[in-house]
């Protein structure tokens, strides 16, 4: 054995009962495709996988090139010395991407095996074999040379060899060695033995069914010519292909006890020893690593924990989806002996055991402190054949390599369990991370992955997504400043830290690019200015006396999904203002404007006390008077050293045509000139009072009202509109809510006014009961509807928006027959302030 060599090479080889085993690390075979060639005197032969199988030679890799490989020492190339000792030789021819890139290793094992039984059974992964010792008829036992299957003597029978071979399938097949040797079998004669060998699934093997296992099963007699004339040997070989059971992550492995092929009489078991990779383990071994071997009634039994450290597990991905299962082999040998002939059998299987496939799906470990603003996690765990290489981000799919080279922290974590897990680090900042605001002042960070990973060797692809959230009240809003002067507002408006990500809302009308250049708009990344003429069309007029006018201007700032006011200004200034002109030829000038106490005054219906005097010039917002002082109704009143002259503008009413507006408050505007003797000058003025305060009136809008039945008193739930038809018992409580939306102003209050239910889908059909009657419920109801308190809360941002009354459920009757499900109808009104109804219930 070339021990050094073999060990400086990665091969380590050794000896283990009828088996040669060499091992091949994966440091060696990583990369490289293996051939292996049986060595025997100058003879090579590449062993294909039929070749293997019927010359007694077997080999498994793990995914990781780790291999090991097993010769019989009754293989067809092993130099056998008296079937005591066995030189067994291979060469490793491993390829590089070129043929021409090969490294060739010659290995040469000696390995002595004295310990024969009559009969020995070995079940490797690809083959069966059997052999039984046979009488030497020679007295100095004078030893024999290997006799294969290509060593057939001729007609006169001289050599010593195998004649023909008689199959049971359990039909009667016979074949002479050529025959066979074309089927894939191996047959030989040694100086002691005779040698069968089957690969598995053959024509003239059969399955059968022994104490529940299924085995494989061939059964053959032998002629051969002795040295005192033809002999023939009964041989049989049964196999296991399953008896598995997988129990709580335990392997639970069953052989019968008797393999009923193999025995016809009584016997008793010798021996019993279970191994691993073809080796005989000890008990202290077994107990370290948690086997058993124990046998019941009609089984041998060995228990195996999934996981232990003589396999090793593998990922899968089938249907994209992550998986892993636990490879492991076991080897049982057990020796028994028949109580009738007192022949031995030695039995030993190699038996690869594969788990069934093991959901393992991945865990993200959320590590995310929202007040570090970066999403951090670390998603597994994975085995060691796993390697990530993409991750989608909602822009795009990116390497491991790209997504460091973005600043996004990507690594990979091995753990000394053989196991690995990737974290990974992203900036709540960053471009792939996608933002909503669910308040005014919290942002929702949202991070959608999907991890996109491969499986050595096979590459074999599957992905794992997960959405990472989290939320900060982290919103700076804009803020607005203004100032005025003598005819201007200087309006001055900072973004927040959400940028311009808003609607700007001047007066009545949202900020358009026309207007902002006709308010001198200037702006950059940080903030914006505007200028306004006290004039400007979206101002207010609040206040007008002789010598100045009180205008304001209103700048919202508004969300642009939700509508929600970020901020605000309501900037009143007094500007300087003359509204009337006294001039010496006794003309009088007068200016009227629109002021908002009066919303629904058109300036053109203005006119002096003479109606017949109408506005020199008008428009939407002001009305300008020109006229003599001996005209259009002015009165004169004469003091010591002066004259007044008054007129008054107003808007005047025709008592006999209604009032399309009956409760707009009443217009007057006086106006006065003082004339003195040689001099003329204008004096001051104030406008009459009001008679009364205004109060709010019902009007119409756009507005939205909303109706809808809950699932239950706490009004968490409603009812969807692929609930209908909703099955109610009689009496039994419904639960409305009746809400205002697509508002936010705190001045407003819902009044639900009248609410009846009809028999039919049209609400104004008959019959029809009253619900609520003038906001109340209806007394001649025996169930009286019942209001409930509406209070403040995540989703009821304005309580007086929202109205929640439940009435008991009924039915229409008609002489006393039941009629079909109701309808409803509702009428609602809307006051800013108090109710103008005055409603008490």
């Amino acid at each position: 054995m070339k021990l050094n060599s073999q060990s400086r090479s990665g091969l380590r080889s050794d000896c283990v009962g009828n088996l040669m085993r060499l091992s091949l690390d994966k440091a060696l075979a990583v990369g490289n495709e293996l051939e292996v060639e049986a060595v025997g005197g100058t003879q090579h032969v590449l062993l294909t996988p039929r070749l293997a199988a019927q010359c007694g030679y077997s080999m498994e890799s793990d995914p990781w090139g780790n291999t090991r490989i097993y010769s019989s020492l009754l293989g067809c190339y092993v130099d056998n010395k008296e079937d005591q000792t066995f030189n067994v030789g291979l060469r490793l021819r491993m390829y590089g991407h070129t043929q021409s890139d090969v490294v060739t290793h010659d290995v040469m094992q000696t390995c002595s095996y004295t310990q024969w039984a009559s009969r020995e059974i070995l079940c490797d992964r690809n083959y069966m074999e059997v052999s039984n010792h046979i009488a030497t008829p020679d007295a100095k036992g004078q030893a024999q040379d290997v006799k294969d299957i290509n060593a057939i003597p001729d007609a006169s029978g001289a050599a010593h060899g195998i004649l023909k071979l008689t199959f049971y399938t359990p039909e009667l097949v016979s074949m002479v060695h050529s025959e066979a040797e074309q089927a894939g079998y191996g047959a030989m004669v040694t100086s002691t033995r005779l040698v069968m060998r089957s690969p598995y699934n053959t024509a003239e093997t059969y399955s059968e069914e022994v104490g529940g296992v299924p085995m494989e099963v061939f059964r053959v007699s032998a002629y051969y010519q002795a040295l005192h004339g033809l002999n023939v040997v009964n041989l049989a070989a049964a196999c296991p292909t399953g008896g598995v059971l997988f129990i709580n992550d335990v392997i639970s492995w069953h052989v019968p006890r008797r393999v009923t092929p193999l025995l016809d009489g009584n016997f008793e078991v010798l021996e019993m020893h279970m191994g691993i990779n073809g080796k005989r383990l000890a008990g202290s071994q077994m107990a370290a690593r948690g086997y058993t071997l124990s046998t019941t009634r009609h089984h041998i039994v060995i228990e195996i924990p999934v996981g232990s450290p003589d396999g090793h597990f593998k990922s899968h991905a089938p249907d994209y989806q992550y998986h892993i299962t636990y490879i492991v082999e076991p080897m049982l040998e057990v020796l028994w002996r028949t109580t009738d002939t007192q022949d031995d059998t030695r039995y030993k299987v190699l038996f690869p055991i594969t788990t069934p496939l093991m959901p393992q799906p991945p865990h993200f470990h959320d590590n995310t402190v929202p007040e570090a603003r970066v999403f951090s996690g670390v998603l597994g765990t994975f085995l060691h054949d796993v390697v990530l290489r993409t991750i989608t981000f909602s822009t795009g799919v990116l390497t491991v390599d790209e997504s460091n080279a973005r600043g996004f922290t990507v690594q990979e974590h091995n753990h000394p369990n053989g196991t690995k897990s990737f974290s990974l680090s992203v900036h709540f900042n960053s471009a792939v991370v996608l933002k909503h605001n669910p308040d005014r002042l919290v942002t929702t960070y949202f991070l959608p992955l999907i991890f996109g990973f491969i499986i050595l060797p096979e590459e074999t692809l599957f992905t794992h997504p997960i959405e990472l959230q989290a939320s900060l009240q982290d919103v700076e809003l804009p803020t607005i400043t203004g100032t005025c002067d003598q005819n201007q507002f200087y309006i001055g408006v900072k973004y927040g830290n959400q940028g311009h990500n808003f609607n700007a809302m001047v007066g009545p009308r949202v900020l358009t690019a026309e207007m902002a250049a006709d308010y001198n708009f200037q702006g950059n990344g940080t903030h914006f200015t505007l200028i306004l003429p006290y004039t400007a069309k979206d101002t207010a007029f609040e206040l007008i006396t002789s010598d100045s006018v009180r205008t304001r201007v209103d700048l919202l700032l508004l969300d642009p999904i939700n509508n929600w006011v970020l901020s605000d200004l309501y900037l009143s200034c007094t500007f300087p203002f003359t509204t009337t002109m006294c001039y010496p030829n006794g003309t009088m000038t007068a200016m009227a404007v629109k002021v908002e106490s009066v919303p629904n005054l058109s300036p053109s219906r203005l006119t002096l006390k003479d109606q017949s005097c109408k506005p020199a010039f008008s428009d939407e917002r002001s009305a300008y008077f020109s006229f003599s002082v001996d005209s259009c109704g002015t009165t004169r009143t004469f003091f010591d050293h002066y004259m007044l002259y008054e007129n008054e503008i107003g808007l005047y009413y025709n008592k006999r045509v209604a009032s399309t507006s009956p409760v707009e408050p009443e217009y007057r505007q006086t106006v006065s000139c003082y004339y003195v003797v040689n001099e003329t000058q204008t004096v001051a003025f104030s406008s009459k009072p009001r008679r009364y305060e205004p109060t709010p009136e019902i009007g119409s809008g756009q507005l939205t009202v909303q109706m809808r039945l809950a699932q239950d008193s706490s009004y968490d739930l409603f009812y969807q509109a692929e609930d209908y038809p909703v099955v109610k018992y009689l009496r039994q409580p419904l639960y409305f809510e009746v809400a205002l939306t697509e508002s936010t102003d705190p001045n407003l209050e819902l009044i639900v006014e009248k609410c009846w239910a009809t028999l039919y889908d049209d609400r104004m059909s008959l019959p029809l009961w009253d619900i609520i009657v003038d906001g109340c419920e209806n007394p001649d109801d025996s169930y009286l509807t019942i209001f409930h308190p509406v209070v403040r809360d995540a989703r009821v941002l304005v309580p007086s928006h929202i109205k929640h009354f439940s009435m008991k459920m009924f039915t229409f009757t008609k002489e006393e027959a039941v009629l079909k499900d109701e309808g409803k109808g509702e009428q609602t009104l809307l006051s800013k302030g108090k109710s103008p109804l005055g409603l008490l219930c």
